[in-house]
């Protein structure tokens, strides 16, 4: 039986889903986020944390949610490890690869980027394993987050391939997809719902989202930051 679960944006590629198993929370990038319209203190309980990649901006707050709520962190496998020597439990994966969880099932997809964590106070750059993109099968949903992509091909097969009910799209260009691939990207993916994340955090992805979502032939669901929907 479905079960609906509320589903928040909080800027930048920040997705928190209060389903009836679990609170997730994807690439929780709160501190420092000029989007984000609430403090990291201020989320409620999380019991997961799923990462696409390491970058910075992404990787955001979650070493002190982790350990504030004994939270399981879920990444590419050199990412996991990395978190996993600051003290957090971890559990790695790979693309391609999926893991039935307590309270549901986790795939990785490819994505098109890089992964590093800098070290500011001592200029070290780290090596954090691909960038990944995500499946999640929750509450007999499926939610689809690109990660920081460019466009490719196989987008096609993860529409061929599963019912994705809501997806999540990056359109700011420069480091990802901008809106005219992710318009593509959508009409691959076949997603119910398509939602723009990844966009004016910084002047360099300054975009309209209202112009991309007006492009999907009412598929597309513009939700500014800190707002919810149902799914």
């Amino acid at each position: 039986m479905d079960i609906t679960m509320k589903v928040t944006y909080h800027g930048h590629s920040v997705v928190l889903i209060e389903s009836s198993k679990a609170n997730i929370i994807i690439d929780p990038f709160i501190t420092g986020n000029g989007e984000a319209r609430i403090e990291a203190a201020d989320l409620p309980n999380i019991d997961v944390i799923i990462l696409t990649h390491g970058h910075n901006d992404h990787v955001g707050d979650t070493i002190d949610l982790a350990k504030r709520n004994d939270a399981l962190v879920i990444g590419i496998a050199e990412l996991a490890t990395y978190l996993g020597w600051k003290g957090l439990k971890t559990h790695g994966m790979s693309i391609g690869g999926g893991y039935d969880f307590d309270f549901g099932r986790v795939e990785l997809t490819q994505a098109f980027h890089g992964s590093s964590f800098t070290e500011e106070d001592n200029q070290q750059i780290i090596y954090t394993g691909m960038p990944a993109g995500l499946i999640l099968t929750i509450d007999g949903k499926k939610i689809y987050h690109a990660g920081d992509t460019g466009l490719f091909s196989d987008m096609k097969l993860l529409g061929e391939k599963h019912d994705i009910d809501l997806a999540f799209l990056p359109i700011g260009d420069n480091f990802t997809m901008g809106p005219d691939d992710a318009v593509k990207a959508a009409e691959w993916v076949k997603a119910k719902t398509v939602v723009p994340v990844h966009y004016n955090t910084f002047p360099v992805i300054k975009q309209d989202p209202e112009a991309f979502v007006s492009q999907l032939n009412g598929k597309g669901k513009m939700i500014a930051s800190g707002e919810s929907i149902e799914v």
